[in-house]
């Protein structure tokens, strides 16, 4: 039996493998990785037990199929394991471990006892013995780097912080613990070390128990002389060996260590392999199963699988292999437990014995940017392409600082990453990165890094007896000795040092074997400028340092420097003055400054004195003096430098070859302007730069300069180097050093300088200097004048007058020298890592791209990505849009125009005249007429108009020309006119040219008004032009056939015959056009129309050309498709021959009516742009497009685009280019016409000035504002309102306006409180008017009662108190307050009113109501006239409730207590009224005690009789049904304002004046008022009795069951009387928010969430779900945030996700609703509901691939049972939502797995009637019928075949379905029988 076993391991023949194959290669297709290798031992066997099992596997297959990514997941620590057999490569070897490196980046150790049994004997032998044992040699001499060895996992340990320590054995008992010594065989490669030296030989430790083996001398002889260097093997030494011959049943076995047999060692079927005996390192002949792109897998060894991954495939032929394809390959380990074997088809690996060549990276340390990612692997970590193509690997833990960091959307492929070269894996060959921030910005990643004397930061580890520990990087730390803490000796250093704190050092011992590190603390040392001593060799006579006495002894003191280099200061060279005792003067540790006298280095000896030589000094300046003459730089010399660090306005350098510092500012390293930060931001540290100029020398640095004419002029030695050679009239070339509002000054190479004047620096006119020059440009400048004596000159930058000859030539030689600086940049670029900036540098204008659409901007730019790499971005302006129509996702052709370097921009167009060039052969100096595609600093590109040519040429043809003005500038769409200067595109992609004169230039071709033609429609429409040019031979008149291309809402495009384009104005269309139509709709697409051509458009002036005009044939053709026009001689051709569009638009008449469509609204003009005609335009202002307020609050909502209108042509008083038209009739500001206006100012106290189109200005008197006065003036007008007028004059310039409804709305009823005063004849005495006081004057109170009306009040008629004051007065009669007053008297003839404010006269309380000691009758009828004013709301109501059905009425009157609520509402709750006002009155009562400021008023008074009447006048409406409240509930909430049931009815009377008379004048109030005072008893009995009807009625209205709520007050009985219901609350809730009262909303919501009780749980989340509903629509982010999660701890808390989810889905707050979605996943991850709402979520925002995502997601999370249902519901969704293709996948793929599953069977073809055809319903039906299922499921499945055939089939459908039926029954019952 273990013999069958061993032949057929995996529990199978290999026919049966065979058998197995093509099942799963029919799955193929679906899932590329079909099989998981780590499981398909296990499922092999499966297979083999029987047909029962089938099923079960088939499940389990597609339940943990996973992708492919996660089959060939590469090696991570979590998949290692105890007994793990793994292949290793020594990668350090220290005294007492060994650092083994690991397939696929990782790292093991090897303890100094897991080497062998005999090594460990002799070990513990050398521990008891005290002293080294000759032969035993330490781990250094028996292993070295690059070994190869076989290893076990022995222990995985998890560390402190939490990593796995992986530790490994290579004694061979644990390596060939799985092979017994009946199963060696001979050829068998196996590993052993050296146990004992015989005579003849070596016993080799094999590890398989009960066999010796033997190595003879012979065998040994080869590899002792060459790879021993001929010394005899010892006891610990690590061979491979191969078995040459078995003997006695395994028990002697003999060994051959010859690298030849070794090398060629195959392991075969033979020798008996097994997976349980299987060992690392032997090499095996594969046949190659599956290619993929993470990896291959294998077959060997007849029986066996394996993977390769991607790192161990042969590197040159990756890509090249194939199934079936035969290779060698090389086992790297074989997990125990899952007996997945991996192998390695490294060319290497496959010659056993051979150590690893490559054993370190010269890059290591090395921080690299924008290095772009090949692979991800979740458990392990992801692959990156280095700049070399070497490929790199990073672990999981290095992909970010921490875990809480990581995101795995941030590591797609192609994505780019900062990263540092941390490590270099031998068994790989490649280097190993970190992400790390802390690692990439770590100064020191190895101890090899760190050098002594450097000064270094670290962090305080720990504090121990013998110093301080300090971590100075990842996995170093050094240490601190105690002496090396302060300067002096420290007793107490936890008091100084903390853990963590951050401390300076010094190294004074670095030893990276030993990983050894010495630092000290001293503050002397750490911060000393002298030189430091680290050997010998540096320590040169004079040499001053400092060091640190180590011992001091009787014959002087020992002072130690770095690297325990020490000498000796003898006792004579302690001081000037003899000291006898140096151990009492100096101390262990302590810092001094020593001079070196002599040194041998060969002899380790070193003399020192403390006497610091005052001659010394001088002697050590003098020789750094020479050195510095050595190296010094002179003035105008031409150097080389290095660069050393870039700063933020130049480059700091090193001169070579002394590396002397200097300073190379920015604008200096080109004569350019735009080049020299480009050079800038590309030049790198190290990078050299050739013939640089030396400018000055100053105390700090040394000034350079690379500016290509100043290096030359030098040169050319043509730069005065003193004033004395310069002479008036030279050109001498410089740069602008200064620049100052009286002139440039300018430097030249010399040093000398000169000053330009502002009048001579340019011939243009000079406003600013700072405008033409810059500091820094190069410069050519005249000299004008030169004084000697003062040493200066004055120079001229005039073009004229410093002209360098040709001006082409000079264009053209500044263009050559731009573009070369320019491809030194590229060079530069191309140097980088990133393969982002390496494809930019490799990118030139004129390349062609294949690209995809990413977004289409507001602008009308369009960006593109998808070029040759993922970061790439490419963008097209609106020009370069060319009209196209563009989406996101399209693919495009794009022709590159400009490679913008420090952006990392492409600058592309879509022209397609650019991308298909034409191929024609171009001349030099030849002229062409080119269009500017694209425009820099310094140069153009255009295209030529023949071929498509991209052509650079320059903009500037002078160093000083950099001054233009707007007009002078080119424009991207311009013509010019250039001549060539070469004819093929050189590296930079572009042909170079020069530009002719200016005059030549064409405008770019215009465009009708911006403002009225939609630019991408007419540009896509010139475009078609531009590209087709195409000659057309029609005439105007002509009739044509063509193809209706594109329909636009006001103009069709269509294709005639030869590709022709034509247009189709939507005023052409149809003879008569209905109004509110959209003409353009009639036509469709493809559609074949017959039209008449009316007129042709110049493609660049966009106006239409007569048919004489020689480009008429080139011109876009307008053409008529009215049934009119198209009769014979029935057209009418467009005009052409008008000069202007004024001359069109005069030939329409004011009060004409003409049919216009509408193009768009201009929100900044305020108007409508109209089309009336292909070549005439229209505006209509926005106050003339209706009388409605809604209309024209948004215009935009009430036109559509293309709509026709009929509008009337208006005289604007100004010849326009465009009509002007109205929408509401003719338009005359006349008397007696209603007109809409703006507000342009509110002027308080007099009135408002409105403004109309037009420029007409009107005035609105403050009495002509509303029908009712009310106090606080004006307050509801601000600027820019819209208002109804009245036009009452037109007699002056300005307009006299009424805002009087009764003016405005002539047909409103409304009783008019205050009528209008406009002469003395309209007042009658007795009469009672409101009035607002004008001002108060010695003898009386004057009263402004009309626009030109005012009264006197004698004091004697203004009060009954004591005789009034006029300060009194002034004090409660300030100016404009409204008051009630009685004529007295008129006296028409002298114009004088006389007026009474007694409340004897008006009713009204006494003006002055806080008057010291009133009678109680005047403090009552005081209290009442407050009440009154308080209750005018009522008044107002009642006449809104007349004027309801009026339109915009809202604007012009605004009852004062409407006042207090935000102008928001004010616009919007038409209609609303009655609901909301009893909120505003409750705060004007409340707040107007405050204001009277009366301090003996009693409130109270006020506010319970107020609160009564309130109570009673405002319920009209009834309670919901079956919600009855007795009256005498209604003052349980109302006790606080001193409501007592016992008090006297006639009390209450004034409080509650009748519903039906509460409102309708003040004359019917005032009588009641007046009769109070002479009341008899019977009257008041008669009160009584009516106040009690009234009480009852009221009472009677309360009781009523159908009474709907309309207060405060109603809604709190309701829920006074049902506290559990939710939906009350809810409507009290949105009581309030209809009057925008938010606050009153939220406390009803924190009321309801008290009064709730606990149980009724559903109730109290309606609340919670109201109350986020208005968090979300009315309050902040946080006020949701905070509601939220008070939600969460009262409610379920996956309900409130789910609520909150909607919520923002609905509002389409769709990030939010994301962000809160993947907040549920991570906490309900399993919970159904979640997934299935996140899935409609996202399929819901058409995110496909996420909803696949998501689904995949939810199925790896939920458990299996769910599943089913899920994917049910995911279907139904993408049915729904989605892809119905999918959505049937998913069905098909569910009911293959789970066929008896009639739910989903049922929802299937729910689904598919709904969304799909008969025939695939029917497919589904007779699939189902044909299922095993039980009767009962049949008969459901077969009944509703046969509705569905009833409903959708014929008769013969349905006896089909009854006789399948039958079948099935018969089939059913004879099976019974049998």
């Amino acid at each position: 039996m273990a013999n069958l076993e061993e032949s057929f391991p995996r529990g199978g023949t290999r026919k049966s493998h065979k058998a197995e194959k093509p099942s799963q290669q029919a799955t193929e297709p679906d899932n590329l990785f079909d099989i998981s290798t780590e499981e398909e031992s296990t499922k092999r066997k499966k297979s083999q037990k029987g047909p029962a099992k089938t099923k079960k596997l088939k499940t389990e297959k597609r339940e943990t199929s996973k992708s492919g990514r996660e089959k060939f997941e590469i090696l991570s620590v979590g998949s290692l394991c105890e007994g793990m057999r793994i292949l290793g490569c020594v990668k350090e070897v220290n005294e007492l471990e060994l650092v083994i490196s690991l397939p696929n980046g990782l790292q093991g150790f090897v303890q100094v006892t897991d080497i062998c049994d005999a090594y460990t004997q002799k070990l513990n032998e050398q521990v008891a013995q005290e002293e080294s044992l000759e032969d035993l040699l330490r781990l250094p001499d028996l292993f070295s780097p690059g070994m190869v060895v076989r290893c076990v996992v022995s222990s995985l340990d998890i560390t402190e912080k939490g990593k796995k320590n992986v530790s490994l054995s290579v004694n061979p008992k644990h390596v060939n613990k799985v092979l017994s010594a009946e199963a060696l065989r001979p050829g068998m490669l196996l590993t052993g070390t050296v146990s004992s030296l015989e005579d003849h030989g070596y016993l080799v430790d094999i590890g398989v128990g009960g066999t010796r083996a033997f190595l003879s001398l012979q065998k040994a002889q080869e590899y002792i002389r060459q790879k021993n260097r001929g010394a005899k093997l010892k006891v610990g030494q690590y061979l491979t060996c191969l078995v040459e011959e078995v003997k006695s049943n395994g028990g002697v076995v003999g060994l051959s260590i010859e690298h030849s047999e070794i090398s060629s060692a195959v392991a075969t079927e033979e020798q008996s392999w097994n997976l349980n005996n299987l060992l690392p390192g032997l090499v095996v002949k594969a046949q190659v199963q599956k290619v993929t792109q993470f990896g291959l897998q294998l077959n060997f060894l007849t029986f066996f699988t394996g993977l390769v991954d991607f790192m161990h495939l042969e590197p040159k032929k990756i890509g090249a292999y194939s199934s079936k394809q035969t290779v060698k390959a090389c086992i790297l380990c074989i997990h125990p437990r899952t007996r997945v074997v991996r192998l390695s088809l490294r060319p290497i690996f496959l010659q056993p014995g051979r150590p690893l060549t490559r054993i370190s990276y010269q890059h290591l340390g090395a921080v690299l940017d924008n290095v772009p990612l090949q692979g991800f692997f979740e458990k392990a970590g992801a692959t990156f392409r280095l700049k070399d193509g070497v490929l790199a690997y990073a672990r999981l833990s290095h992909l970010s600082d921490s875990k809480k960091t990581f995101s795995a959307e941030a590591f797609k492929p192609g994505s780019t990453h900062k990263c540092r070269i941390i490590d270099y894996s031998q068994m790989d060959e490649l280097a190993l990165l970190s992400l790390r921030k802390s690692v990439i910005a770590a100064q020191f990643l190895r101890y090899h890094d760190i050098k002594t004397g450097m000064v270094i930061k670290g962090t305080v580890l720990a504090i121990r007896p013998f110093g301080i520990l300090v971590k100075v990087g990842e996995q170093m730390r050094g240490l601190v000795p105690s002496m090396h803490l302060a300067d002096i000796v420290m007793k107490n250093p936890e008091k100084k040092y903390h853990l963590g704190d951050e401390v300076k050092c010094r190294v004074l011992l670095c030893d990276p074997e030993a990983k050894k590190l010495l630092m000290t603390l001293k503050k002397t040392l750490v911060t000393s400028k002298l030189p430091a001593i680290t050997c010998y060799e540096d320590a040169k006579p004079g040499l001053q340092t400092h060091g640190v006495i180590m011992r001091v002894k009787a014959y002087g003191c020992i002072v130690k420097f770095y690297n325990s280099v020490q000498g000796l200061v003898p006792k004579h060279e302690l001081s000037d003055q003899h000291i006898a005792d140096p151990e009492k003067v100096f101390y262990t540790g302590q810092v001094v400054k020593v001079a070196v006298l002599n040194c041998e280095p060969s002899k380790e000896r070193m003399l020192l004195s403390f006497k610091l030589l005052s001659d010394s000094e001088p002697k050590n300046e003098s020789v750094e003096n020479s050195q510095k003459k050595g190296r010094a730089v002179n003035i105008g010399q031409l150097v080389d430098v290095k660069v050393l660090e870039k700063t933020k306005d130049g480059l700091e350098v090193a001169i070579l070859p002394h590396k002397t510092p200097a300073f190379l500012p920015t604008p200096h390293l080109s004569d350019h302007v735009a080049n020299g930060p480009l050079l800038h931001h590309w030049l790198q540290a190290g990078d050299t730069l050739h013939r640089v100029l030396c400018l000055s020398q100053g105390e700090k640095h040394i000034l350079l300069c690379r500016k290509p004419a100043l290096v030359s002029t030098v040169e050319g030695g043509q730069d005065p180097k003193s004033l004395s050679e310069v002479e008036p009239g030279m050109l001498l070339i410089g740069f602008v050093k200064s620049i100052k509002d009286y002139g440039v000054f300018v430097q030249f190479p010399s040093g000398l300088n000169g000053l330009a004047p502002k009048a001579i620096m340019s011939d243009k006119f000079v406003t600013t200097p700072s405008d033409h020059f810059v500091v820094g440009q190069t410069v050519v400048a005249k000299v004008t004048n030169v004084d000697e004596e003062k040493q200066r000159m004055l120079l001229s930058l005039r073009l004229s007058d410093c002209s360098l000859g040709d001006s082409a030539s000079t264009s053209f030689l500044l263009l050559c020298q731009c573009l070369e600086e320019l491809q030194g940049v590229r060079s530069l670029m191309s140097n980088q890592d990133s393969v982002l900036i390496q494809t930019l540098a490799k990118m030139i204008p004129g390349m062609v791209l294949d690209v995809v659409v990413q977004e289409v901007l507001e602008d009308g730019s369009v960006v593109f990505s998808g070029g040759p790499v993922p970061d790439l971005i490419l963008k097209a302006s609106r020009y370069h849009r060319a009209g196209q129509e563009v989406e996101s996702g399209q693919k495009r052709r794009v022709v590159v125009l400009h490679v913008d370097m420090l952006k990392l921009e492409v600058h592309v167009s879509l022209h397609q005249d650019l991308v298909n060039r034409k191929a024609r052969k171009l001349r030099k100096n030849s002229r062409h007429q080119g269009i500017v595609q694209h425009l820099e600093e310094s140069f153009g590109v255009a295209s030529l108009m023949e071929t498509g040519h991209l052509v650079a040429f320059s903009l500037t043809s002078h160093l000083n020309d950099t001054f233009h003005f707007d007009s002078e500038k080119l424009q991207v769409g311009q013509g010019v006119c250039l001549t060539l200067k070469t004819t093929e595109p050189g590296v930079t992609g572009l042909i170079l040219a020069v530009e002719g004169p200016a005059s030549k230039r064409t405008s770019r071709p215009a465009r009708r008004d911006s403002e009225t033609v939609d630019d991408k429609e007419e540009e896509e429409d010139t475009d078609l032009t531009v590209r087709t040019k195409k000659k057309h031979g029609l005439a105007i008149g002509d009739k044509v056939t063509g193809t209706i291309k594109s329909v636009k809402a006001t103009h069709v495009v269509v294709t005639l015959e030869d590709g022709i384009m034509g247009c189709i104005h939507a005023s052409r269309i149809l003879d008569e056009v209905p109004v509110g139509t959209t003409p353009t709709t009639t036509l469709k697409v493809g559609e074949k129309v017959t039209a008449r051509v009316i007129g042709g458009r110049d493609v660049k002036t966009s106006k239409f050309l007569p048919i004489s005009h020689p480009r008429f044939v080139l011109t876009i053709l307008e053409l008529s498709i009215r049934p009119s026009e198209l009769r014979k001689d029935g057209y009418s051709a467009l005009s052409t021959h008008s000069v202007s569009p004024v001359e069109k638009t005069e030939q329409y008449q004011a009060g004409q009516t003409v049919t216009c469509f509408f193009k768009k609204y201009n929100a900044i003009k305020k108007w409508l742009e109209v089309e009336v005609a292909p070549d005439i335009r229209g505006r209509i202002p926005l106050l003339l497009t209706s009388l409605s307020f809604k209309v024209l609050k948004h215009p935009d909502k009430k036109f559509q685009i293309g709509q026709a209108l009929r509008a009337t042509v208006v005289d604007s008083g100004v010849p326009k280019a465009f009509l002007c038209l109205s929408l509401i009739g003719p338009y005359r500001l006349e008397q007696g016409e209603i007109v809409m206006g703006r507000v342009l100012s509110v002027v308080p106290n007099k009135g408002l000035t409105i403004s109309f189109p037009f420029g007409k200005i009107g005035k609105v008197n403050l009495f002509h504002v509303s029908d009712s006065y009310s106090e606080p003036l004006l307050e509801d007008f601000f600027p820019q309102k819209i208002v109804r007028c009245y036009v009452l004059s037109t007699e002056d310039r300005v307009l006299a306006l009424s805002l009087r409804s009764s003016r405005t709305n002539r047909e409103t009823k409304s009783k008019i409180q205050d009528p209008e005063i406009n002469s003395i004849q309209d007042i009658k005495e007795g009469q009672l008017l409101r009035g607002y006081v004008k001002s108060v004057l010695s003898d009386g109170v004057l009263v402004s009662l009309g626009p030109s009306v005012v009264g006197l009040a004698r004091y004697s008629h203004v009060s009954p108190c004591s005789p009034p004051k006029k300060d009194l007065c002034d004090r409660y009669l300030p100016k404009g307050k409204l008051i009630t007053a009685k004529i007295l008297r008129v006296n028409p003839e002298r114009s004088r009113v006389e007026l009474s404010l007694l409340p004897s006269d008006t009713g009204k309380p006494d003006v002055f109501s806080a008057s010291p000691e009133p009678p109680l009758l005047n403090r009552e009828e005081r209290k009442e006239g407050a009440e009154e004013r308080n209750l005018k709301g009522e008044e107002k109501k009642s006449q809104k409730r007349k004027e309801k059905n009026q339109k915009g009425q809202e604007e012009a009157e605004l009852s004062s207590q409407e006042k207090k609520a935000p102008q928001k509402s004010q616009r919007s709750r038409q209609g609303k009224r009655e609901h909301q006002e009893p909120a505003s009155e409750q705060e004007r009562v409340n707040k107007r005690p405050k204001k009277s400021g009366a301090p003996e008023e009693d409130d109270s008074g006020v506010e319970v009789y107020y609160r009564e009447g309130e109570d009673e006048t405002e319920q009209p409406g009834v309670l919901p049904t079956g919600q009855q409240t007795k009256p005498a509930e209604v003052p349980r909430l109302q006790l606080s304002s001193g409501f007592i049931w016992d008090v006297g009815l006639d009390s209450l009377t004034p409080a509650l004046p009748l519903r039906g008379e509460s409102s309708d004048s003040e004359e019917e109030e005032e009588e009641p008022r007046q009769a109070k005072k002479k009341k008899g008893k019977k009257e008041r009995e008669l009160e009584k009795q009516k106040a009690e009807k009234e009480l009852s009625r009221l009472e009677e209205a309360l009781m009523d069951p159908g009474r709907q709520p309309e207060s405060a007050d109603d809604f709190d009985r309701l829920v006074l009387s049902s506290p559990n219901s939710s939906i009350l609350w809810l409507q009290y809730m949105a009581f309030h928010l209809q009057a925008t009262e938010i606050e009153k909303a939220r406390a009803v919501a924190e009321r309801a969430l008290k009064t709730i009780s606990f149980r009724e749980e559903q109730e109290k989340l309606n609340v919670w779900v109201a109350l986020l509903n208005l968090e979300n629509m009315y309050g902040s982010p946080e006020s949701l945030t905070k509601v939220f999660e008070r939600a969460l701890q009262y409610s379920e808390p996956l309900k409130v996700f789910l609520h909150l989810a909607d919520i923002y889905t609905k509002s389409e707050k769709f990030k939010e609703a994301g962000e809160l979605y993947n907040r549920m996943l991570k906490r309900f991850r399993q919970e159904k509901a979640v997934w299935i709402k996140y899935g409609a979520f996202v399929l819901g925002r058409s995110q496909a691939g996420a909803s696949h995502r998501v689904l995949q997601r939810a199925l790896e999370c939920l458990p299996t049972k769910e599943h089913v249902d899920v994917l049910a519901k995911f279907a139904q969704l993408e049915f729904q939502l989605g892809d119905a293709e999918r959505a049937k996948a998913i069905f098909e793929n569910t009911l293959s797995t789970y066929p008896k599953r009639t739910d989903v069977w049922s929802v299937y073809i729910d689904m598919t009637i709904k969304h799909g055809s008969q025939k695939e319903v029917r497919d589904i039906f007779e699939r189902v019928i044909h299922l095993s299922l039980a009767p009962k499921r049949m008969k459901f499945f077969f009944k509703r075949y046969l509705d569905y055939e009833k409903q959708h089939g014929t008769e013969k459908d349905v006896q089909a379905v009854k006789a399948k039926a039958l079948e099935y029954v018969e089939a059913k019952s004879s099976g019974l029988e049998d």
